[in-house]
């Protein structure tokens, strides 16, 4: 299996790293503090035309393949780019809009990819619900077909990008009795008749990007935003797992490598018992451990992402791996980098702690650490 990059993808990934870590990473620790979504650090995203990476130039975007897209995720979450803002743009660029590009029809795509591959429009995705996590496919919010419009009810919630969203994909059941056969894909507009949002969350980690219920209520969608075709729904949910399992893991990775160089400065500056702590083995072997788990993560990573790119069939062997790893060791990794600073990395003044609060999401955005080993073992009693 072959992970090599080309120089142009190099080289991009350093143009983006030094973009952030000058444009972007001076802006995050108030973001956070504030638990606000940054109009600012979002535009700075779409200018460098990160917000529309994948999708092709003649629709606003920059034609870039998967590997490419881990590459620029990495490099923002190597530059000290808050993990709030990242998943912002995963649920927007990844989630969103690449599932309308991808089964929308051409008016849809001219209609809706260029705003929101400039970042002029901010999307999200609406599937789950208060008693749909995990098991997605049994979603109850129904759309039933009125003339030429469709009437959705239900609710969602955990919507990343909701409470600042001009358009959200929404996922609904045109027939309850089909299950995960009667779901369905919409393109809702925030101005549509009956849809609202919520009240953002207050959560643990990933604060800057804003997150909410998502509410609809007799919400009328014009037939011409029924996305693909009824019944579908489900099936366009599994084409983003290969994103949500490269793409959106990837700015961890960078996160991991961002925490080891600032526990490698902080251990060569911080003097106890008359020498540096980096001298000591217990600090030399957590710096070791993450190392390691940064680089078994990016390889995880990474075959997700050329999987893709290579036209392979969707691994859930692979993906569930890649989830896991960036989920469970990523969080240890996270646990560790605030053990080498003590009590400096317990408090705001270090970025640490902000790493260790982001890093818990892995283990459940997007599928649980434990749904993932579910899927593992299942796949293993097949053999």
């Amino acid at each position: 299996m072959e992970f090599g990059f080309t120089e142009e993808q190099l080289m991009f990934r350093d143009t983006v790293y030094r973009f952030a870590k000058k444009e972007i990473a001076p802006l995050v620790e108030q973001a956070d503090l504030k638990s606000e979504f940054s109009k600012e650090i979002w535009g700075k995203l779409g200018g460098m035309g990160l917000l529309g990476l994948p999708f092709p130039e003649e629709l606003g975007g920059g034609g870039a393949d998967v590997v490419t897209c881990c590459l620029s995720g990495e490099a923002l979450g190597h530059a000290g780019v808050d993990q709030g803002h990242l998943l912002a743009l995963g649920a927007h660029t990844y989630l969103c809009t690449d599932t309308l590009y991808k089964n929308g029809n051409d008016a849809q795509r001219k209609k809706y990819v260029p705003k929101l591959a400039s970042g002029e429009w901010i999307g999200c995705m609406g599937l789950t619900e208060p008693g749909a996590g995990s098991d997605a496919g049994s979603l109850q919010t129904s759309a039933v077909k009125k003339g030429d419009k469709w009437v959705l009810n239900g609710s969602k919630t955990f919507i990343t990008n909701a409470p600042v969203c001009d358009v959200c994909v929404v996922y609904a059941t045109v027939d309850k009795k089909l299950k995960q056969n009667g779901i369905t894909a919409f393109i809702v507009e925030k101005g549509f008749k009956g849809f609202s949002t919520g009240e953002p969350f207050h959560k643990m980690g990933v604060r800057a990007s804003t997150t909410s219920e998502v509410f609809l209520d007799n919400c009328e969608v014009p037939d011409e935003n029924l996305l693909g075709e009824v019944g579908k729904g489900m099936a366009y949910t599994h084409e983003t797992l290969s994103w949500d399992r490269s793409a959106l893991l990837a700015p961890f990775i960078g996160g991991m490598q961002f925490a080891i160089e600032e526990c490698t400065k902080y251990s060569q500056e911080r003097v106890q018992f008359e020498k540096p702590i980096n001298s000591f083995q217990a600090i030399q072997h957590k710096l070791a451990d993450l190392k390691i788990i940064k680089e078994a993560a990016k390889m995880a990573v990474y075959r997700v992402a050329h999987d893709k790119d290579t036209g392979k069939p969707l691994n859930h062997m692979h993906t569930s791996i890649a989830k896991a790893v960036v989920g469970d060791w990523g969080l240890k990794a996270a646990s560790d980098a605030v053990q080498v600073f003590g009590g400096y990395g317990f408090i705001h003044d270090y970025p640490i702690e902000r790493f260790l609060r982001d890093a818990k999401l892995a283990q459940i955005g997007g599928g649980t650490s434990e749904i993932q080993r579910f899927i593992i073992s299942r796949i293993l009693s097949m053999f």
